[in-house]
């Protein structure tokens, strides 16, 4: 009986020791772990640098927090390979909330996102920093990008009347630079109609036709008719053309081609060139455009999806001698 009281109580005495042992290494670790200036203890120094490690991961939270809502654009954003300029984009002034935050101190711009259409926003004051130039100035509010120069923007209000008389401009140096003795562009406009019918040369209606519909239109289709430009040339040897709005357009390709090929006897040529084909915004990229202003509560008298449709019943009409 003697014996087994002897080892119940050497069992406990080595129960104890093992839990000092365990107490006394938690208390090691949690001072190695708690001690910031290595000196072997937990004191007030480093109750110190411990509250200002929780601090700034705290403030690193908030900080990443204020980054995703803001979305600000700092130079070394736009030289990373990555960064893409949008079509569309607005140049505004500094906001009051974006001039006060503490992380968006040296932006050039930011972000936001209109039921899932992104826009960029540039700070009128940064432009020089993205390396646009702008049409016709910076002061506008909403851009889109011009079609032959992606680091041209066009104020959008601009856009479409802007890219007319360009287009108009180019084809009186093709005609020049062709050596053409006279050439008239009409700017023509197709009515607008809820249907056209398809008609054949014997006047039988046959059923509805989309934009192009099979018969030659006469002066009564359009409700609009001007004489864009004419001119009168003395007449040279034709030198090849510099395009660029109408670098694509396969009329005046084939044109400058019969023009410069020797064995060409051409003296007279017309064409209808439809706007739409080279003005660069599209109305699928137009309807984008206005969620983003409607979102944005920017209303004006019109609409840009109405004003990419109505381009694509806007031509010009491009009659050349030689």
């Amino acid at each position: 009986m003697g014996k087994f009281k002897i080892d119940i109580s050497e069992k406990a005495l080595d129960a104890k020791n093992k839990t000092v042992s365990i107490l006394n290494k938690t208390k090691d670790a949690l001072t190695q772990v708690a001690d910031q200036n290595d000196d072997g203890k937990f004191d007030k120094e480093d109750v110190a640098k411990v509250t200002n490690a929780i601090k700034e991961s705290a403030d690193e939270k908030v900080r990443q927090i204020e980054l995703k809502r803001l979305q600000p654009i700092f130079p070394a954003d736009i030289d990373d390979g990555d960064f893409l300029l949008h079509k569309f984009i607005r140049v505004a002034d500094k906001d009051k909330k974006r001039a006060e935050s503490r992380v968006c101190q040296g932006s050039i711009g930011y972000f936001t996102n209109s039921k899932g259409i992104r826009l960029l926003n540039i700070f009128r004051d940064c432009v020089d920093a993205f390396g646009l130039t702008f049409f016709p100035d910076n002061s506008s509010e909403f851009y889109y990008v011009d079609p032959s120069d992606r680091d041209r923007y066009i104020a959008l209000d601009d856009y479409f009347s802007y890219l007319k008389a360009e287009r108009i401009s180019e084809l009186q140096r093709i005609a020049q630079d062709l050596g053409a003795k006279h050439f008239k562009v009409t700017y023509v406009e197709e009515k607008s109609s809820y249907s056209d019918r398809i008609v054949k040369g014997n006047g039988k209606v046959v059923g509805y036709a989309s934009a192009d519909v099979e018969r030659k239109k006469s002066e009564s289709d359009y409700s609009k008719i001007e004489i864009a430009a004419e001119n009168d040339f003395p007449g040279k040897e034709p030198t090849k053309p510099e395009l660029k709005y109408l670098l694509r357009d396969p009329s005046i390709r084939n044109l400058i081609s019969m023009r410069l090929d020797g064995k060409s006897a051409l003296t007279h040529q017309k064409l209808m060139i439809k706007l739409s084909n080279s003005s660069g915004l599209k109305e699928s990229d137009a309807v984008k455009i206005d969620t983003i202003l409607k979102v944005m509560k920017f209303a004006g008298n019109t609409t840009v999806q109405s004003e990419a449709r109505n381009e694509t019943r806007r031509y010009l009409e491009y009659e050349i001698d030689f």
